[in-house]
């Protein structure tokens, strides 16, 4: 890795960002063509389709030598993601947002080498709100971002927004967490979920966690974001593929946060198991409230397949 750029890498990613965005704006989605995948709520559109075509020319131009791996371009039980130098890339992420005109939805695009995120660039053209993570050189949050100096080109700060000593974590009942219902909605998979989900919101009296809140941004890589700006405690999902996650696993960290299995017990994830959970930044309590939320989850475990 000592040889790639990570900065000019970086900096190719947030330009790329930039157009996908005039790209999605510049739709209707009343009037675009719109087909699904697993299901009905597994929704694909031909800006998807269109945004990843030219993120992918752009980056093979930039950086010939790294491997692209695009949702709308993955096949099942064909698409890895290697050692390699990577680009990792959902055009959309967010799409039952988009096409309802829900103003949280974004394109996500993540550098991985080793199977580790390293840059990371998440860009909500809606809020013209830019989230970016360089491995070592910290994460940042900036608004109106789009904007030339002078026109309100927002201040880039830097995550988490609490500064560099952000509050000690709590325990369920003072925590606000990130759930989704994904995808798939049958099967044990979605029974660990539903459980979770009901275990989380009831009262401690009858052995719940009386979560202090619950909420679904529709977007795993606006919850990650989210996360490591401090505005979540925890975000928790299953089904996720590398491209939902990769960008804002690189944010989340340098913001410090953690990245552990969604399934209890495994304080190791890699960036393609497709469940995980991830704890913000804290001065203190990160253990503490990971093994809480295991231990809500109990005998539960989620499964997904590549």
């Amino acid at each position: 890795m000592a040889d790639i750029d990570l900065q000019a890498v970086h900096d190719t990613l947030v330009s790329v960002a930039f157009e996908a965005g005039r790209m999605i704006l510049a739709a209707n989605p009343s009037k675009i063509s719109t087909d699904t995948k697993l299901n009905a709520v597994d929704i694909v559109t031909e800006t998807d389709q269109a945004v990843e075509r030219m993120v992918t020319a752009r980056l093979r131009e930039a950086h010939p030598t790294f491997a692209f791996v695009g949702e709308e371009t993955y096949q099942p039980g064909v698409t890895r993601v290697t050692d390699a130098p990577t680009f990792i890339v959902d055009p959309i992420d967010g799409t039952t947002n988009f096409v309802h005109s829900f103003p949280n939805a974004c394109i996500s695009l993540g550098v991985a080498v080793g199977r580790r995120s390293v840059v990371g660039v998440v860009y909500n053209p809606f809020q013209d709100l830019l989230y970016t993570g360089i491995k070592g050189k910290g994460s940042y949050m900036q608004r109106n971002a789009s904007l030339e100096e002078g026109k309100g080109l927002g201040e880039k700060v830097r995550l988490p927004l609490g500064g560099e000593n952000p509050t000690a974590l709590g325990d369920l009942s003072s925590a606000l967490v990130s759930i989704e219902w994904g995808s798939q909605r049958d099967g044990e998979n979605f029974d660990v979920k539903v459980k979770a989900f009901q275990k989380l919101a009831a009262s401690k009296e009858s052995g719940g966690g009386m979560v202090g809140g619950l909420r679904s941004l529709g977007s795993a890589a606006l919850n990650l974001c989210a996360c490591a700006a401090g505005q979540l405690d925890l975000y928790w999902e299953g089904g996720c593929y590398a491209w939902d996650v990769a960008a804002g696993w690189c944010i989340l960290n340098e913001a410090g946060g953690i990245m552990v299995s969604g399934n209890p017990g495994a304080w190791e994830t890699e960036l393609d198991s497709r469940v995980y959970l991830a704890v913000r930044g804290a001065s203190g309590g990160q253990k503490e409230l990971v093994e809480e939320f295991w231990n809500i989850i109990g005998d539960g475990k989620m499964d997904y397949k590549h």
